[in-house]
């Protein structure tokens, strides 16, 4: 199909304007008030360099454009080219380039032979998988989709927090308060009893945390009774986890946490010694950052245990050694901004040049109503319980609404869990935010449930134009449509939209921020709904309808192709 976009340019470009081709087509902007053109090119820039006003330079350059006859119309409007693209023909493009493409259409091969990790969720064994951990893992899984339709080889990691201080706490506790058959009945929540009750005495009485220490570095050391506590917490945990996963839909390649590099440490330590990097500090060993504007990093304390720094630097050699990434990238809160900014800076100082291919993904915390959650005291919502609730008043809904559904505890399953995370995923990922159960579960305005309805009513659409129709559509589009038909202000808007939506995952992508698909989506929902809202889609005249439905299909499929990539499924009946 035509690149109106690239034609434009190239149009302006022969018109003697001293810019490279990129940098014209970069200029040109969508106007944000639709009846003033598709396309606008500003001539302020121009000012200067051809000593002319730009509405002076605007008028010029109109005159040029108004003689190529693929533009309907050409104006300058306050130092402005506007230009307006043949709809019919336009429309017919992209009906007919989706026909060809079916859903690659959205896809690229940018990626090609580029393999990009990204860890992400990385809940602690033997704590609460809690709301606090949706963000990373939601988050985390759009954007590995994201980079997969961008076309590249995606490697999950699901780095587990299983190592460090806190299990010498957690075996504290157990050998102290616990026993087989609570933790065996609910393992998560007995263990984060244990977990807080520790906490609480260690505040009357400090040589508990000198006892959690030594039973760590009996750990660290691989002393058999400590290890297998160890596991069995770790594999009780797994299994919890697993649920939740299961429900979101979200899977991994690979499970290996802080744990699987304790084997590793050591050769980073030396190499760190080896590179003049390590100096000795009260007993510990760091790296001073401090030239750098950082604090020195600590990377092994007084009493020769490692710390998340170490075990992080091992992490990254071994995935370079391992899966040669072109981009390493790790969906981690923002209070772990100094963090990554410390370890990093030590990959390089190291001598490591893709210490450059590493990102860090920041994003806001949640809080409860009643203050920051905190493992320590117990104050944690659990999402196990989040996603159930979210599924019980999908389905009270449905019932109260009487809607007629197949299976109703499916569509509320999909429909529950995807207002869960499309509310995650909707605003900024770096903003805070006050987690409300009332709000998280609102199914009015620009939700996951009013998306997912748009694209149930697509569906409906098209089962009542009938099979022949859609599979005529699907086949072979524009012998059995009129593009003249749908080339009203609606339908040209939702193709419009479509066509566009591409660039969109591209932007999203770059940006590691899902909210700009996830408002595009809400975009093309509202487009689609004055499209039905406007016109009668299914009528007598069938050229009319099979035109119509061109406009559903591609609407339909857009925005089933958009929830996928968010991790949210688009039941067909609501």
């Amino acid at each position: 199909m035509k690149n109106y976009k690239k034609i434009l340019a190239e149009t302006i470009l022969s018109s003697g304007v001293e810019l490279e081709l990129d940098e014209i087509e970069a200029m040109i902007e969508a106007p944000k008030d639709e009846t003033m053109g598709d396309y606008a090119f500003p001539c302020f820039r121009l000012a200067k360099v051809l000593r002319k006003a730009p509405q002076i330079i605007a008028e010029e350059l109109a005159k040029n454009l108004i003689e190529n006859s693929i533009f309907d119309k050409v104006e300058n409007v306050g130092g402005y080219v506007n230009v307006h693209i043949p709809r019919a023909d336009f429309i017919s493009g992209v009906i007919d380039k989706f026909a060809e493409e079916g859903e690659k259409f959205f896809e690229s091969n940018e990626g090609n032979g580029k393999k990009v990790i990204v860890e992400f969720s990385s809940p602690n064994i033997a704590k609460p998988f809690h709301i606090g951990h949706i963000r990373s893992t939601v988050i985390g899984n759009s954007i590995n989709n994201l980079y997969k339709t961008m076309g590249y080889d995606v490697v999950r990691i699901n780095h587990l927090g299983d190592y460090g201080t806190q299990f010498g706490k957690m075996i504290c506790a157990y050998r102290k308060w616990g026993n087989e058959e609570d933790v065996k009945a609910e393992p998560i929540k007995t263990l984060l009893k244990y977990y807080t009750k520790f906490h609480e005495e260690a505040e009357k009485n400090p040589e508990l945390e000198d006892e959690a220490r030594e039973i760590f570095v009996k750990l660290e050391n691989g002393e058999k009774e400590e290890v297998a506590l160890w596991q069995w917490f770790r594999d009780e945990s797994l299994k919890e986890f697993s649920r939740v996963y299961n429900m979101l839909g979200i899977e991994f390649d690979s499970y290996a946490g802080e744990s699987f590099y304790s084997d590793k440490m050591d050769a980073v330590l030396d190499e760190l010694n080896a590179k003049n990097l390590l100096e000795e500090s009260k007993g510990a060993m760091i790296v001073d950052l401090e030239k750098y504007d950082m604090t020195p990093a600590l990377v092994k304390k007084s009493d020769g245990s490692t710390l998340y720094i170490t075990r992080d630097i091992a992490a990254a050699i071994y995935r370079k050694n391992t899966y040669d990434f072109y981009k390493n990238i790790y969906v981690v809160a923002s209070q772990q901004n100094l963090h990554f900014q410390q370890w990093f800076k030590i990959i390089e100082l190291m001598g490591y040049d893709w210490a450059k291919d590493c990102y860090h993904v920041p994003f806001g915390l949640v809080s409860l109503k009643e203050g920051t959650m905190s493992t320590r005291k117990g104050r944690v919502v659990f999402l196990e319980d989040v996603l159930n609730g979210a599924v019980e008043k999908t389905k009270t809904i449905i019932e109260e609404k009487g809607v007629s559904t197949e299976d109703i505890d499916e569509v509320s399953k999909k429909v529950g869990i995807g207002a869960v995370v499309f509310n995650e995923l909707a605003n900024n990922r770096i903003k805070d935010y006050v987690f409300d159960w009332d709000k998280v579960l609102n199914f009015d305005g620009e939700t996951g449930p009013y998306v997912q309805y748009t694209y149930a009513r697509g569906c409906s659409l098209m089962r009542k134009a009938g099979e022949k129709i859609c599979e005529n559509i699907k086949a072979n589009p524009l012998e059995y449509i009129d593009c003249s038909l749908i080339s009203d202000d609606e339908s040209f808007a939702v193709v419009k939209l479509i066509y566009n939506m591409n660039n969109v995952i591209k932007d999203a992508t770059d940006k590691h921020e899902p909210s700009v698909l996830t408002r595009y989506i809400v975009d093309i929902a509202q487009a689609f709904n004055r499209f039905y809202n406007k016109k009668r889609v299914v009528v007598e005249d069938e050229k009319q309808t099979a035109s119509n439905i061109a406009i559903v299909y591609l609407a339909t499929c857009a925005i089933k192709k958009g929830l996928s990539i968010l991790g949210i499924e688009a039941p067909e009946r609501m």
